[in-house]
């Protein structure tokens, strides 16, 4: 069933992260338009030195995203050698595992929901008092993981592995404004809180009904990967489409079945 045909889709993810995305849209016959609303740089922060140096006395690794590995990887060379052999991992879901599997490393908890709120469950049946727990991630990012952690006893050693903001390059997402007013695009999809609150907040003030309109009344279909990015699309009146699974796959996989 490829009932993507004639329909033209927009990947907000980060560009480096789209393939996944441009490809499955692809293979339903549709077309996909990436217009990244999120750019991802890794950064040598200090926060970051401050968690290699300290590697080798981590109870608990916690990665959150591939990009997390990426930079950890980077700038805490060589890592395997530095990491404490009774240190366990833990990965937000199945596609960071994979990632880190291609840097020699096995995770040893995957939750079921690819949220914090998943891994935080997972964690509860885990005595974590008086544990070292490191997190490299965005700053940008919620505070319901080391917020949670801290609640179960661990000491958590929080770093900024890359920065997330607006892209430099902005006329993408203009592009993309115009297309939404215009209706020359089937559906929008969004897979984290910042892709749909950066494309918000790009839009000029006196273009803001007319980008909703077409968004809220249900002429062009938005997708979610899960309830926390849906949030914000949520709170504006926006209907989403939410998979059970919260996977790209799953997302678009929901969003071909509304077609």
């Amino acid at each position: 069933m490829k009932n993507f045909k004639n329909k033209l889709i927009a990947v907000t993810r980060p560009l480096e992260r789209s393939a996944e995305a441009v490809q499955i849209i692809e293979d339903y016959d549709g077309e996909a338009l990436v217009v990244p609303t999120l750019e991802l740089q890794i950064s040598s922060s200090q926060s970051l030195i401050k968690l290699c140096e300290r590697i080798n006395e981590l109870d608990w690794l916690v990665f959150t995203s591939p990009t997390s590995i990426l930079s950890l990887f980077k700038h805490c060379t060589p890592l395997k050698d530095k990491l404490n052999p009774n240190c366990r991992i833990a990965v937000i879901g199945p596609r960071t595992g994979n990632y880190l599997q291609e840097y020699g490393l096995e995770a040893d908890i995957i939750p079921d929901n690819y949220t914090a709120e998943g891994l935080l469950e997972v964690f509860q049946n885990i005595d974590l008092k008086y544990k070292l727990i490191g997190i490299p991630r965005t700053f940008a990012a919620r505070d319901t993981l080391p917020k949670g952690l801290e609640d179960m006893g661990a000491e958590v050693l929080l770093a900024e592995a890359y920065k997330s903001g607006l892209p430099k390059d902005k006329k993408r997402i203009y592009k993309l404004i115009k297309s939404v007013i215009n209706r020359e695009v089937d559906a929008v999809t969004f897979t984290s809180t910042l892709t749909a609150q950066n494309l918000f907040e790009m839009v000029k003030k006196e273009e803001l009904n007319d980008f909703l309109e077409p968004l809220k009344d249900g002429e062009i279909l938005v997708a979610a990967i899960g309830p926390v990015t849906a949030k914000p699309l949520k709170e504006k009146g926006i209907p989403t489409i939410i998979p059970d699974e919260y996977t790209v796959k799953a997302m678009l996989n929901k969003l071909r079945d509304e077609f």
